[in-house]
């Protein structure tokens, strides 16, 4: 029989799916078949850093994440970027595989989004070849995955601005327009506004993703599992919740690759930290047009801040009366006078009380 019989005869028994597939690698893993100009391709996919963060939550979101911590830092010339999800994970012996070309769980779903082709299996490879280092710090399968990457800003740049918040406009057709540098903020905003019905987005520093992951854990796990649990049976997100005292919190930190001095896991563990808000919570659409006109009429006008916190005045009034009622029991016990109205203002930075006080004859 001739080669292109046999192969002829191969492609028609065991159909299109086995051809697109080269090795099957275990535990629902597969290397497809690539044309080597596809694999070089790749190389060239990651063009700056926010192309590496949004690659990323990519594939955080395609491996069923519902939670997605992104951690960034910076020193000298050097950006770090740790990414922990609650997704499907990855098998401890696939760690170094998946950044190999054309390693992917995803058979048939490759697709086209917002950001073009996913699911071809060159992501983490892109990643790779562009980066200083690229790994896996922990994962097991179900169980989610903490991904750290390390660039060189003098070989693979990113905005110089990484500070601005973008600024999210309602069009007169009905889509958002950005304002704003295409920084780490932008990408990550971007993200949480598109795939906000798939996973719930928190961006900070270490040390705000170290202080969220502990409240994560603490609101699911009892004191039980905090007790007896092992590192290795829970979920990557929820493992600092396991941390009995600064030490143990910044050791287990560091097996996600979260490096932080046991000093900042002091005020993480004392609630000096605040957990971070999810990234969502923090975009406004100025102009939004989703509401109808005729809620907007009736909407009470509300005393607001140029960051867009809004309370409504009566909801101030009441929140007075409270405070007013409050400093009634302190007035009496030190001779004050206790009708003294507080003057309640609504900030850039905060809410602020002022209360006059006055000395009863």
């Amino acid at each position: 029989m001739a080669d292109g019989s046999l192969e002829s005869f191969i492609e028609n028994v065991n159909g299109d799916s086995h051809l697109r597939v080269e090795a099957d690698l275990g535990d629902g893993f597969v290397r497809l078949r690539s044309a080597e100009a596809e694999r070089r391709q790749a190389a060239h996919d990651i063009r700056s850093t926010e192309d590496i963060v949004i690659e990323m939550l990519r594939n955080a979101r395609d491996a069923h994440a519902k939670s997605v911590f992104t951690a960034v830092s910076r020193e000298g010339s050097r950006r770090h970027i740790v990414m922990v999800d609650d997704g499907d994970g990855v098998p401890p012996a696939l760690h170094e595989r998946v950044f190999e070309p054309r390693v992917t769980s995803k058979l048939d779903s490759m697709h086209l989004d917002k950001w073009g082709v996913h699911g071809r299996g060159m992501a983490l490879y892109s990643i790779a070849v562009n980066a200083e280092t690229a790994r896996i710090a922990a994962s097991e399968q179900g169980q989610g995955a903490s991904f750290v990457v390390e660039t060189d800003l003098g070989r693979l740049g990113e905005k110089a601005d990484q500070s601005s918040f973008p600024v999210f406009e309602r069009t007169d057709a009905g889509t958002v327009a950005v304002r704003g540098p295409k920084n780490i903020l932008r990408t990550v905003c971007e993200f949480a506004l598109e795939c906000r019905r798939d996973c719930t987005v928190y961006l900070g520093s270490v040390t705000d993703v170290v202080a969220t992951l502990y409240a994560f854990g603490l609101s699911s796990l009892t004191a039980a599992a905090r007790a007896f649990g092992r590192t290795e049976e829970l979920p990557v997100c929820k493992r600092l919740a396991l941390a009995a005292d600064p030490a143990e919190l910044a050791g287990l930190a560091e097996t996600l690759g979260l490096a932080l001095s046991e000093r900042s896991a002091r005020r993480v563990l004392d609630g000096e930290i605040a957990p971070l808000s999810p990234l969502l919570d923090r975009i406004r659409i100025e102009g939004d047009a989703a509401e109808p006109p005729e809620a907007r009429k009736q909407a009470p006008r509300r005393a607001h801040d140029a960051r867009g916190l809004k309370i409504a005045p009566e909801d101030l009034d009441d929140f007075s009366d409270r405070v007013a009622a409050a400093y009634r029991d302190i007035a009496r016990r030190y001779y004050l006078e206790p009708d003294a109205r507080p003057e309640v203002r609504v900030g850039k930075d905060g809410i602020r009380i002022h209360i006059p006080v006055t000395k009863l004859d």
